[in-house]
């Protein structure tokens, strides 16, 4: 038996926690450098704000309706998950963080008649002390129990915990839920599907499994079996090392000079590899991307992404940071406004299995010490305490002009209690 926790509205949750004057009124919460709504109340639902639109496109909804923007405050946020998690392992017998405001529960063992009141009394310990609402699904696989907790919040009857483990509940629901909302089923297998007049899971769930598995891949067919109630999704206990590492940013402003470019690229490659060695990985591969702010018209356009082929799988930053500078100078345009850049490594694999090259003329054990110490360093006295000269001494800018405070890890920015 699995169940899925997830919080409701997390980031503007999170922002409602300390500012009690945001409930029961339209609130966004933004991406990087304020660009886009990545989380919004039910009241800015239920006024027509998107998932995803930028805020300048609804700027005069926005005034209209007197909605509370807040930029992107992802120190809270990231304490405020820890603390959920927390309390989710005291609950239950195990947890798989699945995201940031996510994760699936491990219920064997579990009786049925318990699972209601383990899953409503999850739901009120975590409510009151962390203050974060969550809804709780629990079913026979990770996929309907997905399900399940989309309805605890489409049906506030449910208050905020669904258990669906009947075959009868199940069938029902599946009668009407659409084929787009179901995890594991992209923008593009839902067209797929609609165009074979199957909108519904339980349209889904009819067809033969071998037309599933020759239009949808062995993945599209464990979606399928777990719609049927066969667990083809296993629980994972343990958080599984990345494939792929990704650092990037869109810019306050479209930047024109080539060297304020490169510094980005290089902070960019120097967090990769910080990331990468805390996984105690290498990786053999790089990709650099710019790209023009696609927003601006009657202003050039450009787009350039550069692999990068590493003759030995590394995990130096001084090593990632030269070779990402490098490609990326040799493909910037002059007179182009460059509004967003990143670096992803890939190829990743453990440093400790991977193969030596015979005609590396590198220390590596000095090499792997310099890392360490840099990595101890940084922890102990602040984030980019010793960083590579490529990264320049100035910060980088960004627009969050809307940031809320650090209640939980900056002690300027504690709640002060007069008496």
């Amino acid at each position: 038996m699995f169940g899925l926790a997830d919080c409701n509205n997390f980031y503007v949750s999170c922002e409602r926690v300390f500012n009690p004057s945001l409930n029961g009124i339209p609130v966004v919460v933004l991406s990087n450098n304020d660009g886009c709504v990545i989380s919004r109340s039910n009241e800015a639902k239920d006024i027509g704000i998107k998932m995803g639109e930028p805020i300048f496109k609804i700027r005069d909804l926005v005034k209209k309706e007197n909605v509370k923007v807040f930029s992107s405050n992802f120190a809270l946020y990231g304490d405020m998950s820890w603390r959920v998690m927390e309390r989710l392992r005291l609950l239950f017998p195990g947890i798989e963080v699945y995201s940031i405001d996510e994760a699936f529960l491990n219920l064997n063992g579990v009786k049925s008649s318990e699972l209601k009141n383990m899953a409503h009394n999850a739901t009120t310990v975590i409510k009151r002390e962390t203050g974060i609402p969550v809804s709780i699904g629990v079913s026979k696989t990770k996929t309907l129990s997905k399900i399940a907790a989309k309805l605890c919040k489409k049906y506030p009857a449910l208050n905020n915990s669904c258990v669906m483990i009947e075959k009868r509940d199940i069938s029902k629901v599946l009668q009407k839920f659409p084929i787009e909302d179901i995890w594991g089923i992209g923008r593009q297998y839902s067209k797929m599907l609609q165009s074979n007049n199957i909108d519904t899971a339980w349209k889904f769930i009819q067809c033969n499994p071998d037309w599933v598995k020759s239009k949808m891949s062995i993945v599209g067919l464990k979606t399928y079996k777990e719609l049927n109630g066969e667990p083809s999704f296993d629980f994972e206990d343990n958080t599984q090392d990345k494939k792929q590492i990704c650092t990037s940013r869109s810019f306050a402003n479209d930047l024109y000079e080539h060297e304020e470019i490169i510094m980005a690229v290089a902070k960019f490659a120097a967090s990769c590899a910080q990331k990468l060695r805390k996984q105690r990985g290498v990786a053999s591969r790089a990709v650099v991307f710019v790209l023009t702010n696609p927003f601006k018209d009657n202003t050039p356009r450009d787009y350039r992404s550069i692999v990068i082929n590493f003759e030995n799988a590394t995990d130096s930053t001084f090593d990632i940071v030269r070779m990402c500078t490098k490609a990326v100078t040799s493909v910037l345009k002059s007179g182009y406004g460059y509004k967003k850049a990143g670096v992803i490594l890939s190829e990743i694999s453990i440093k400790g299995e991977t193969p030596g090259n015979l005609f590396c003329d590198k220390d590596l054990l000095a090499e792997g010490r310099l890392m360490k110490t840099l990595d101890e360093i940084n922890a102990k006295y602040g984030r980019e305490t010793l960083y590579s000269a490529s990264q320049g001494v100035y910060k980088m800018r960004y627009n969050m002009n809307m940031l809320s405070p650090r209640f939980t890890t900056i002690w300027d920015d504690i709640i002060k209690v007069k008496i």
